[in-house]
C-alpha cells in the first residue's frame, strides 16, 4: 500500500446546528447521506451550472468537534470559506479555513491496517483508495499506522491520472466547465435525486437531454507529454485541450463528436505537435437522451 501527503489540498470546516441543511441546499451531492467515516464528492456551482469549487466532504466525529470537513484545493480554500460565508445569511453555521492545521493524506493499492479518525474511502473511484485528514507533521506516522509506504505526491497524481480522474484547475478550469464535462456524473459527484442546489436546473437539463458534448477522457502518450492547457487539434481543427499527464498517460478535455469524427477519418490528434491517442474509444460516445426535449 502507498500513501502520499497532498500539499495542494486544504480543508474547510462547516459546523453549527444548520450545517447539514445549509450545505445540502448549495452543493451537488446529498449531504444528508454523509456521516463520520463516509465521504461524498461534490461541487459548488454558479447559477449557470459551472463548477466554481469541487471537493470531497466527510463528517467529523464528535471527538473532533463534529461538523463537516471539506477536502478542497488549497489555493481555493479561503475563497471557498468566504463564498460559503456569503451564502449563510442567518443560518446557524460557522465556516473556517483550517488548512493550516489539517491536511490531506491519500492512500491507495490496499486496505488500511487500521483506519485513523477522519479516514474515508474516496467516493469517486475504488481505484483511488482512501483519504485521511491529518496535519502534515503526522503524515509519516499516519502512513505507518495504516501500513503504507510514504511516497511523493507526484506518485499519487500518476495514479489518479491512470484511474482517469480529473483534477480541477488542471484538467478543467474552475468557472468554465460543467459537471458533466468534468465527469462528475460518472464519479458520483452529482445526486440527481436530491432537492435543489445552486445550478441544479442546468445540470438536470444536461443530464436528461443528453446535451454534454465535451468530456475529460484518458489519453495515451508515446512521444512526450504536452503541457496542460495545450490545444489538441485534428489537422487544423480544434478538438480539445490537454490536461495533466504522467509517464505515458494523460487526461484531455475533448469535444466528443469532433474527436470521434477525426479518428474515424484516420486523422491523428496532436497537442503541440505531440501525437495523442484516446485510450478507450467508447469514451467518445455521445450521451443518450433520457427524456424528450
Amino acid at each position: 500500500m502507498k500513501a502520499a501527503f497532498l500539499p495542494d489540498r486544504g480543508v474547510v470546516k462547516v459546523s453549527g446546528d444548520d450545517a447539514r441543511n445549509f450545505l445540502n441546499g448549495l452543493v451537488t451531492t446529498d449531504v444528508t447521506k454523509i456521516q463520520p467515516g463516509f465521504g461524498r464528492f461534490g461541487a459548488l456551482l454558479t447559477p449557470q451550472g459551472k463548477i466554481t469549487f469541487d471537493f470531497l466532504i466527510t463528517e467529523a466525529q464528535p471527538g473532533h468537534g463534529g461538523g463537516f470537513l471539506i477536502d478542497c484545493p488549497l489555493s481555493l480554500a479561503q475563497s471557498l470559506a468566504t463564498k460559503l460565508g456569503f451564502y449563510k445569511l442567518r443560518a446557524k453555521v460557522t465556516v473556517d479555513n483550517i488548512s493550516s492545521t489539517l491536511g490531506v493524506l491519500a492512500a491507495w493499492d490496499g486496505e488500511p491496517a487500521m483506519k485513523p479518525d477522519l479516514t474515508f474511502a474516496d467516493p469517486r473511484s475504488d481505484r483511488l483508495g482512501w483519504r485521511i485528514l491529518a496535519p502534515e507533521e503526522l503524515a509519516t506516522r499516519a502512513a505507518t499506522v495504516i501500513g503504507a509506504e510514504l511516497v511523493e505526491s507526484a506518485d499519487y497524481d500518476a495514479h489518479r491520472i491512470a484511474a482517469g480522474v480529473p483534477s480541477g484547475g488542471t484538467d478543467f478550469m474552475f468557472g468554465d466547465a460543467f459537471p458533466h464535462e468534468a465527469n462528475m456524473d460518472r464519479l458520483h459527484g452529482v445526486d440527481f435525486d436530491k432537492g435543489c442546489y445552486v445550478g441544479q436546473e442546468v445540470v438536470s437539463r444536461m443530464e436528461h437531454r443528453g446535451t454534454a458534448r465535451s468530456r475529460i477522457v484518458r489519453v495515451l502518450l508515446d512521444d512526450g507529454a504536452p503541457d496542460a492547457g495545450t490545444a489538441i487539434v485534428a489537422a487544423d481543427k480544434s478538438v480539445g485541450t490537454m490536461g495533466s499527464s504522467a509517464a505515458s498517460q494523460g487526461l484531455a478535455l475533448l469535444r466528443l463528436d469532433r474527436a470521434a469524427d477525426a479518428i474515424e477519418a484516420g486523422i491523428a490528434l496532436t497537442a503541440g505537435g505531440i501525437p495523442i491517442r484516446v485510450a478507450d474509444p467508447d469514451d467518445l460516445k455521445l450521451p443518450a437522451k433520457t427524456t424528450v426535449a
